[in-house]
């Protein structure tokens, strides 16, 4: 399974999703692959110092005689790996202007791995350009968090268009797995109407788990920790735990 994790809307939650569900898979014992395809590198730096960063994806997808192989690397957590990003990854676009295989290149590149891991999460950057393509061409499946707020579903047109132009050509298989909400308050009102409008328009593709606001999601990436092992008694850890088995439930 390749589980691309994308919203063209910032501040979603995105990269703590990709981060954590990418742990609880782990936790579980499946052989996992975090592969950081945001140029913040935020989920980079949230296992690796960006001191001790050798070959990164940038290289893998750019260099004719790397693969993503030559860029993984181990996290703390025995059954993870992640593949990192520096900001270099910014001029990917412009690299591979006028690359006939431009879309391809991740779809390309992972093929060395594949029967190496049991789940591959892709974390994407808030945008539609050449990175998130790339990840709808080489995911199997998309999971897309939205964020329990006014504009919570501003721009989920435009990411839902360019699925189904992926799914009409490049990637017919791609499947939309779900959405789940995150960042939700469920002590207000206004928390309490967008869930229900989420829901009402996404259907049964709303996860049941929710992910509520918590200080310790926020706060464990600065001790390059997932929530797992920051704080496992949390809220945050029994959420994302809860919306793995949701996703093994779902594939």
């Amino acid at each position: 399974m390749i589980l691309a994790i994308a919203n063209q809307k910032g501040g979603v939650g995105k990269t703590t999703t990709a981060i954590n569900l990418a742990a609880a898979l782990a936790q579980k014992k499946s052989k996992t692959l975090l592969m950081d395809l945001d140029p913040q590198a935020n989920c980079t730096l949230s296992f690796i110092d960006h001191h001790q960063l050798g070959t990164t994806v940038y290289e893998a997808m750019t260099e004719s005689e790397l693969t993503i192989k030559d860029s993984v690397h181990h996290t703390s957590i025995p059954t993870l790996d992640i593949v990192p990003a520096r900001i270099t990854l910014a001029k990917f676009e412009s690299k591979m202007m006028g690359e006939l295989d431009s879309h391809f290149r991740l779809k390309d590149r992972l093929k060395p791995v594949l029967r190496q891991y049991d789940y591959i999460v892709i974390d994407t950057p808030p945008t539609l350009g050449l990175l998130t393509v790339n990840a709808l061409v080489a995911a199997t499946h998309l999971l897309v968090p939205i964020q329990s707020s006014y504009f919570a579903l501003e721009g989920t047109d435009d990411l839902l268009e360019t699925v189904e132009k992926i799914k009409a050509r490049p990637n017919p298989g791609l499947e939309f797995l779900g959405v789940v909400i995150t960042l939700h308050d469920k002590r207000t009102i206004l928390g309490r109407d967008i869930k229900n409008h989420i829901k009402e328009v996404f259907g049964n593709k709303v996860f049941k788990t929710i992910i509520s606001r918590s200080v310790r999601l926020e706060e464990s990436p600065a001790y390059k920790e997932s929530i797992f092992s920051y704080s496992p008694n949390s809220s945050g850890a029994l959420e994302y735990y809860r919306l793995s088995e949701e996703v093994i439930g779902r594939v």
